[in-house]
């Protein structure tokens, strides 16, 4: 065992190791980048509703006949207050469709039209002062006999709750649209149903009659009579699956939800002159607020931006009528490099990336008085879906991302590339979760997915509670966990353990898991407990302190068998949801009838849905798009990092492969990415095209350089082949002799330490 001088000193480690992950959980909230903003004094009151319009897109721009056209324009709320904004498509000047679009102050959305026309022309699409064309044309005659026009097919889509938190016997108006994209006129049947988790309230039957082409918004009121949340699912029945899924809040009469959050962690402001701290959120009545936020943090190390909206002045004064949620960003912070993607008009949060790769992370302690404390290796690399919808293409030609170092952390950004798939229409595709025990054949892997996966038939967790119910559908309802830091001691863990009956699957040959899940790392609080509990005990030399996630597989006696070490269940990235694929091809033992597993989790996992997908593999494209990339300064910071970190300008060289050569930023450095996809060839007919962002960066924070670790520097720097982070010098080493060139070409970019620091 170590010497009582060192456990005190991992004690600290332990501790702030999870601090620094529950900083990182609590850092997850969408925000908007805004890279070049006018200064605007702000005005004397709550400023109406102001509605612009932007982006109009026309796709695709020449058609044949009877062929959809898919129309999308982005609407944002400039006031301050919330509002219905009436949008109406017109074609050649002639009304198509009208929609109310409620809006909160300072809040955007994209909407979204499809329309079709019978005869070849030339047609003006025109929303507000926005402007497009598009071309009907009758492909020329063919001795080929024509296809008979394809039976009706519907498709159900912008799902509308007004107001999203309201009153009891206040009326709650729910619409969606559908739509007819076949070939001959059809109907469909819709269920729409209001529930909370174990009531259903509302139940309505819908009949949808449509002539091809034919689109109507259907609409219902719902006035509730008791509190609480109200869940949303508006589902075909029959056929091909359909669904939308929302929610609303009832809240006591007079009051409304305001949530106040910002980018670092005890951080205390005022609400009407009385001190609250973040994150805050309560039932407040309505009526008028002057919230003051601090200029800087209580350590003086994070310095108050502006708020997500834009504002500079970190005192504003609001007029709560509805649900509000402010957020206020800082300079400082723990996380994770944050990713934007440039939408047409502003730049769009879209997640942290390679949350993985923190270095850091401690394994388990050792009776070794040199080396006591043996670190992960952990796995840099992120396998990150983008959404279409989100994708701006600039001029006809390229994407550009932004990866920006919000937080107090030195990034080590190795390698970054688009991966453009293309894929049949009717199947959708993601790619696998990360972890560092998990073979490299899986990983990274691009897997077709039906549209309509199997459901399991049966789940249920760790205390036999039947939890089927909370992953079939995604719908923000997740399956109740429980966190291994609240466990009796270090040899009686309680796992957070969920049981799925897959069914008969015999026959299938490949089974996949469709997953969506997020994590809870908990509180430091209930770390610390556990903390005490190792320390007080006669713990085993190599006794990890969390211990990693672990699937098993039910034979025919009911016995359970772990599942290979390179073929485990990951852990989920980060607390905002992802959905990636668990390969189980090949794991169950034979001549099973039931197909069952358990996944097992230290820390509090979730789900929201979990789907069976047992259709083979479809042939896909898969084009890699490499970036132009540019490392530049985005605000200034007062980290106290030092080093020598890279030089601002063209990095495009050092993200082209997976090579230890890496950029090398820190809090308040940026690095653009310009991914040129105007040349691609468009998708085949029949197929459509998705995008993911497939990078590789390592990160670590300040925290490093108490009692054991590092100091908050570049070096040591991190390297493929180490085997954890840090690493035992006398060992180990980044192959400099390799890389002498790269360091001294681009890391030239020096940074002393503090002038009180050592």
């Amino acid at each position: 065992m170590v010497s009582n001088l060192a456990l005190a000193k991992l004690k600290a480690v332990f501790l702030l190791d999870l601090i620094v992950v529950s900083l990182a959980a609590g850092g997850y909230f969408y925000i908007q980048s805004l890279l070049e903003t006018v200064v605007v004094p702000p005005p004397p009151g709550p400023k109406p509703a102001e509605f612009v319009f932007g982006n109009l897109t026309v796709i695709p721009s020449r058609v044949r006949v009877n062929t959809p056209v898919i129309i999308k324009v982005d609407v944002a709320n400039i006031g301050e207050e919330m509002g219905i904004c009436p949008i109406s498509l017109l074609i050649n000047d002639v009304i198509e469709e009208t929609r109310s679009i409620p809006l909160g102050g300072g809040n955007s959305t994209t909407v979204v039209f499809t329309v079709a026309r019978g005869t070849v022309g030339t047609y003006t699409v025109k929303v507000g002062n926005l402007t497009g064309t598009f071309e009907v044309f009758e492909p020329p005659p063919t001795p080929q006999p024509q296809p008979q026009p394809p039976p009706a097919e519907f498709t159900i889509y912008d799902l509308t709750i007004f107001p999203d938190e309201g009153w009891v016997n206040e009326t709650v108006r729910i619409s969606f649209t559908a739509r007819n994209v076949g070939g001959e006129s059809g109907s469909v049947l819709i269920d729409l149903t209001i529930r909370n988790s174990t009531t259903i309230f509302y139940l309505k039957n819908i009949t949808i009659v449509l002539p091809a082409g034919g689109v109507t918004t259907e609409t219902v009121t719902f006035t509730p009579n008791s509190t609480g949340t109200h869940y949303v699912t508006v589902e075909r029945v029959g056929g091909a699956y359909l669904a939308l899924t929302g929610a609303f809040t009832i809240v006591p009469t007079g009051f409304h939800t305001l949530t106040i959050s910002a980018s670092t962690t005890n951080l205390e402001f005022k609400l009407n002159g009385t001190t609250r701290k973040v994150p805050f959120s309560a039932l407040l009545p309505v009526g008028k607020y002057v919230i003051e936020m601090p200029p800087t943090s209580p350590d003086g190390r994070a310095s108050f931006l502006y708020w997500a909206d834009g504002s500079r002045n970190p005192r504003r004064e609001i007029n709560l009528q509805s649900r509000m949620s402010l957020y206020a960003f800082y300079s400082g912070g723990s996380s994770c490099p944050s990713l934007f993607v440039w939408n047409g008009t502003s730049y769009v949060y879209v997640a942290e990336i390679s949350n993985h790769g923190w270095l850091g992370y401690i394994n388990y302690i050792t009776n070794d008085p040199n080396w006591p404390i043996v670190y992960w290796r952990n796995n840099p690399w992120d396998y990150l879906k983008l959404d279409k919808s989100q994708l701006g293409l600039v001029n006809g030609t390229y994407f550009e991302l932004v990866l920006s170092q919000k937080w107090n952390e030195i990034f080590y950004l190795d390698a970054a590339y688009l991966v453009v798939v293309d894929h049949p229409a009717n199947v959708d595709v993601y790619s696998t979760g990360v972890e560092q025990y998990l073979s490299p054949e899986y990983m990274g892997k691009i897997y077709t997915v039906s549209r309509t996966p199997l459901s399991p038939v049966a789940a249920y967790n760790e205390k036999g509670e039947d939890v089927l119910r909370c992953i079939l559908y995604r719908d923000g309802i997740f399956t109740p966990g429980v966190n291994g830091l609240l466990s009796p001691s270090w040899n009686n863990i309680t796992w957070n353990r969920l049981t799925i009956d897959l069914g008969d699957l015999s026959g299938a040959q490949q089974i996949k898991l469709v997953v969506t899940g997020r994590v809870d790392w908990g509180s430091p609080e209930d770390y610390t407990a556990w903390i005490e509990k190792f320390f007080s005990a006669d713990v085993p030399n190599g006794t990890q302190i969390t211990p990693p996630p672990y699937m098993e597989v039910m034979d025919k006696d009911g016995n359970w068998i772990m599942v290979p070490w390179e073929r485990q269940f990951p852990l989920p990235p980060d607390v905002n949801p992802r959905t990636w694929i668990v390969d189980l091809t090949g794991l169950f033992p034979a001549n099973v009838d039931r197909y069952v597993i358990r996944i097992n989790n230290f820390w509090n996992v979730t789900f929201d849905y979990i789907g069976v997908d047992v259709t083979p593999q479809r042939e896909v494209i898969i084009r890699e798009v490499y970036p132009n990339a540019v490392l530049y300064q985005e605000f200034i910071s007062p980290s106290r990092a030092s080093g020598n970190f890279t030089r601002y300008g063209d990095v495009t060289p050092l993200l082209l492969s997976y090579d230890d050569e890496f950029v090398i930023g820190r809090q308040g450095d940026a690095v653009r990415l310009l991914f040129f996809v105007g040349d691609l060839p468009p998708p085949a007919e029949g197929m459509e095209r998705s995008y993911f962002l497939f990078v590789a960066c390592w990160f670590k924070d300040e925290y490093g350089n108490w009692g054991y670790g590092f100091d908050f520097t570049v070096e040591p720097l991190p390297f493929k082949d180490m085997s954890g982070f840090p690493y035992p010098l006398d060992k180990e080493s980044y192959p400099y002799e390799l890389h002498w060139a790269y360091l001294t070409t681009y890391n030239t970019r020096v940074v002393k330490p503090p002038e009180n620091e050592n």
